[in-house]
């Protein structure tokens, strides 16, 4: 029986989402982002930017526990830099909710979404040294492109991903 649920994201659920963002990123890039670099992320001001996003058109969803915890969330649209179709913009689960099928039903949502919207393609870009990484190659995407991506002060490989919606 699943305790979660999936929906649109609305202006109250900045809190959750920047606490997601904040503790996902100093999760899942611990020992690869400098510590620093993690530790000085706020939530606060995390907050105030998806503030921001929800304000205005937004394709956000979250997942949340049957008590409202946020513990995850998906972000898409149309692809930055004009080059692509779609683009996942961002895809982050609390580390204890990952591996239980959730990230997949965010994806999900980004995919159904984009093809709602007339895309047939999403961008999605990923670090390399990503531990989850393997987690966007089981949609089987190309790798289309590296990049240098500066984080903190260091550079990190970043991986351009094209997967073909269905």
């Amino acid at each position: 029986m699943k305790n979660f649920r999936f929906r649109k994201a609305n202006i109250q659920d900045s809190p959750g989402l920047a606490y997601v963002h904040v503790h996902s990123w100093r999760t899942t890039y611990k020992g690869i982002v400098s510590e620093n670099y993690l530790q000085s992320l706020s939530i606060e001001e995390r907050e105030q930017k998806w503030v921001q996003i929800l304000s205005g058109t937004h394709h956000t969803y979250v997942c949340e526990l049957e008590d409202g915890k946020i513990i995850g969330f998906v972000s898409f649209g149309k692809e930055r830099s004009g080059e692509y179709d779609g683009e996942l913009y961002a895809i982050y689960l609390l580390e204890e909710y990952q591996g239980k099928g959730i990230g997949k039903e965010l994806l999900e949502i980004a995919a159904t979404g984009l093809k709602k919207q007339g895309y047939n393609s999403m961008w999605i870009w990923v670090l390399k040294e990503n531990p989850s990484k393997h987690f966007y190659y089981a949609f089987k995407p190309t790798l289309i492109k590296e990049e240098v991506l500066t984080i903190g002060g260091e550079s990190h490989q970043e991986e351009g991903l094209l997967l073909e919606l269905k």
